[in-house]
């Protein structure tokens, strides 16, 4: 199983971004997607999640109105569209892949798999 997040770089205050994360390896029709961040000297947190069919989502309080999460089980990849970027933002950002089960949590910090992760940088 491989995930491979990219799309990272430097962006202004109140910038948009969107990062990528190719999945492969799992059947994407089972698995619930997400991505999670960790600042420097904070523990890692969670971001968004999406459920298989996309009709379950997740999002953080802090990003909250600002992220849109979104998949494409056809190209076996995962979105997240970050808009009006702010410096609290800045954070190495992971995906992750769960088999997804109704029961538990959709959004937790033991997914199954996890992909190495992408910078994000938000500066002036």
């Amino acid at each position: 199983v491989q995930l491979q997040a990219s799309g990272g770089g430097l962006v202004q205050p109140g910038g948009s971004l969107r990062l990528s994360c190719a999945v492969s390896g799992v059947p994407l029709d089972d698995y619930a997607l997400g991505w999670f961040r960790q600042a420097p000297g904070k523990e890692r947190e969670r971001v968004s999640c999406i459920s298989p069919s996309e009709g379950n989502t997740y999002y953080a309080d802090s990003v909250q109105g600002r992220f849109t999460i979104s998949r494409d089980n056809a190209k076996n990849t995962v979105y997240p569209q970050m808009n009006r970027l702010q410096s609290d933002d800045t954070a190495v950002y992971y995906c992750a892949a769960d088999y997804y089960d109704s029961s538990f949590p959709l959004c937790y910090y033991g997914m199954d798999y996890w992909g190495k992760g992408t910078l994000v940088t938000v500066s002036s």
